[in-house]
């Protein structure tokens, strides 16, 4: 049976939470751990059910996992690296796209990889088909014929390669890190993403003994080596849970204290935060944000690749925009359907509208394709409790703090979603004072 969270509405958020290792670093940084040739360490790990999952798949291919239960460091000892049974892998069929990042360590370890049928967010096309066309690359053969999802070989080993990507994707330029660093010769990547958790994972995959290069041009380059050893890395913190909360502290007119934040890896949205009237003191140790009094501005704005303003961030601060006053308009570039969360905002009294044109400076490539990716948000207007269904991670958290800032209770189910991205959460909501009630879902709801 489910669970619903009950929002009683209307109370500024306000106190300290602390984010740690980021969700779009840490499982990618665990799957690394399989191409080394001793244990390696990850510092800073979060409590999410992305790490738990990476944990299990681990696990059934002979990794030992160990967690350091005071600190919540993990210890990966990839020694016993087996191929898993069918039967464990179709376990995890439809968890996350975690899995298919396993193919170039395991094709490297093993000669062969097998991924479950993939799961993940519904927030627009992530195709498969993406990532094997990367690995057909290096001399991968890709067999689609099994029921328990695609079998990979690499019978002949993995050989470098020159890849260009139509469009600078996160997950492929992960697989072609995770593949490159011990296939033979040299592998040149353009267009690739330069996001920071990208380069992250290549300061991890350094530490192992990987030969990489990053140029201004968004190329990488990587020269293969025959072996790699164990890393000991502090992930860096999770800069969208830290825009979810910055977000939060606006909506709910709060001030929140992010323990951890990194000032230089926010720094479009920290300029688009003090354009629509929020504000920020940044120390050390993490960053204030807070509802300073009085209106919030309407703006223009287009989601881009890193370093322009990233898509994981729109959602949340689509619902700051529903309390500005004027008209706002938001052009999504990076995924076609992320504003399928508005219907339920809209029933909670947005005035939010959906285009398919491309309602921003450029055209972007959803352009003429039927996709609605542009919004025109009109404010301000007040907000009312209502039943609510998550859709997705990004957006049920911003559903979340919309019932925070309306008027009266909701009701929101589907919440094991947020487990994905956001640690302890609900222990973060009541330490920064929020009414809410986490109950057993009823069989009439």
């Amino acid at each position: 049976m489910g669970k619903v969270l009950t929002i009683h509405g209307g109370v500024p958020l306000k106190g300290k939470v602390t984010v740690r290792g980021a969700k779009n670093l840490v499982p990618k940084a665990m799957v690394a751990a399989l191409l080394g040739d001793c244990p390696s360490v990850l510092r800073n790990v979060p409590e999410i059910k992305d790490v738990a999952v990476v944990t299990s798949l681990l696990k059934i291919h002979g990794v030992t996992v160990t967690k350091d239960e005071a600190t919540g460091d993990l210890t990966m000892d990839p020694s016993g690296t087996k191929t898993a049974t069918s039967n464990e892998i179709d376990t995890h069929a439809g968890d996350s796209r975690i899995p298919i990042l396993f193919c170039g360590p395991l094709l490297h370890s093993l000669g062969e990889a097998l991924i479950p049928n993939l799961g993940g967010c519904k927030i627009g096309d992530r195709p498969i088909d993406f990532h094997l066309d990367v690995l057909r690359h290096f001399g991968a053969e890709i067999d689609k014929a099994g029921p328990f999802g695609t079998t990979i070989r690499a019978p002949h080993g993995l050989t470098g390669a020159k890849i260009s990507l139509p469009y600078p994707s996160v997950g492929a330029t992960e697989q072609v890190l995770l593949t490159a660093v011990r296939a033979k010769g040299t592998t040149e990547l353009e267009n690739a993403a330069v996001e920071p958790e990208i380069l992250d994972l290549i300061s991890l995959l350094q530490k192992m003994g990987a030969l990489i290069t990053v140029g201004r041009d968004r190329v990488i380059r990587v020269t293969g080596v025959e072996k790699l050893k164990g890393y000991n890395h502090k992930a860096l913190p999770d800069r969208n849970e830290a825009a979810s909360w910055a977000s939060a502290a606006l909506v709910t007119k709060g001030d929140i204290f992010v323990e951890g934040a990194i000032q230089r890896n926010l720094t479009s949205f920290l300029h688009t935060y003090r354009q629509i009237g929020g504000e920020f003191e940044v120390t050390d140790d993490g960053i204030r944000f807070f509802h300073p009094g009085g209106e919030l501005k309407p703006l223009i704005l287009e989601t881009d690749v890193h370093p322009g303003f990233m898509t994981d961030w729109q959602q949340p601060l689509v619902v700051a925009l529903t309390q500005a006053s004027g008209v706002s308009i938001i052009h999504e570039t990076v995924y076609e359907n992320r504003f399928g969360f508005t219907t339920a905002l809209v029933e909670m009294g947005a005035r939010v509208q959906l285009h398919s044109e491309c309602l921003g400076a450029i055209p972007c490539r959803f352009g003429q394709r039927n996709f609605k990716h542009s919004a025109v948000i009109t404010g301000p207007t007040p907000l009312t409790g209502a039943d609510i269904d998550i859709p997705d991670l990004r957006g049920g958290f911003s559903h979340l703090i919309a019932a925070l800032a309306a008027e009266g209770t909701s009701h929101v189910t589907g919440i094991e979603l947020i487990n994905r991205g956001y640690e302890k959460f609900m222990e973060k909501l009541t330490g920064l004072g929020a009414r809410v009630e986490m109950n057993e879902l009823a069989s009439s709801l």
